[in-house]
């Protein structure tokens, strides 16, 4: 059993700039995410969401001004990027970034290794690779072209989903990892986030607007998150009266 403890968490965007302030985002995020569980955070455009994504991971342009984040008791606020995705944090993006130049097979080989601290054997790797690429319709020629270089919004997803069946890690933030899909993309996607979480046990952070990817992924908690905070929090009930009557009734009591 792994907790992943957000409390208290506040954080500014840095500007792009000079001569600017940087910009309070987070303004106090208490979260407690244990093995098993999926946690949907919904909110409007603006709230803050994304930015507790990339905070997290630790995007250098989020700086942290109070708070921690403790991963089985260890903050990974102190962590470099990379030492938080071996301690077992992993992050879906929004916008899945381009790399030209490095293939996707020796990008999931490599990244697989640093995490694992060992390379996997070559014949047990291609049956992996095969099998979790298979389960998401992604065909084998992908594994020679750049990372997400080309690629349609539903494959640059399926490729996140892809990674996250391989690395395995104890908690997945997936930063509205259904944007962009259509329904038989949507279903792909969706059944291969619950097979990691059947697989690992893992803990899933799902930021999303819509209603529509929690009709496949199921939350154990629905979070509504405002003006850098969790503001209400409930069942999968919840996400239906968001659906049914939007986010104004939560705002505007909040302010």
């Amino acid at each position: 059993m792994s907790t992943l403890e957000i409390k208290n968490l506040h954080a500014q965007v840095l500007p792009s700039e000079e001569g600017q302030e940087p910009t309070p985002i987070l303004k106090g995020v208490n979260l407690t995410i244990n093995s098993g569980e999926t946690h949907a955070v919904m909110g409007p455009n603006g709230s803050g969401k994304s930015t507790l994504a990339y905070t997290l991971s630790g995007h250098p342009r989020y700086e942290v001004t109070d708070g921690e984040v403790l991963l089985d008791g260890v903050n990974i606020l102190e962590l470099a990027v990379d030492e938080r995705a071996r301690a077992g944090l992993f992050l879906a993006m929004q916008y899945p970034t381009e790399v030209p130049g490095v293939s996707s097979s020796n990008f999931l080989r490599s990244a697989v290794t640093a995490v694992r601290g060992e390379a996997p054997k070559l014949r047990e790797w291609v049956q992996e690779l095969g099998g979790q690429r298979d389960a998401l319709s992604i065909d084998k020629s992908f594994g020679d072209r750049s990372i997400n270089e080309g690629f349609s919004g539903g494959e640059k997803k399926r490729h996140e989903v892809l990674q996250l069946g391989l690395l395995k890690p104890k908690f997945a933030v997936l930063d509205e990892t259904d944007s962009g899909l259509d329904v038989d993309a949507l279903r792909i996607v969706s059944d291969g986030i619950n097979r990691y979480q059947e697989d690992t046990n893992g803990g899933i952070l799902m930021i999303t607007h819509y209603k529509r990817i929690l009709n496949y992924v199921r939350p154990d908690f629905v979070h509504v998150f405002s003006d850098g905070q969790i503001i209400k929090t409930g069942g999968a009930e919840l996400a239906d009266a968001l659906e049914a009557e939007g986010y104004e009734q939560f705002t505007t009591q909040n302010a």
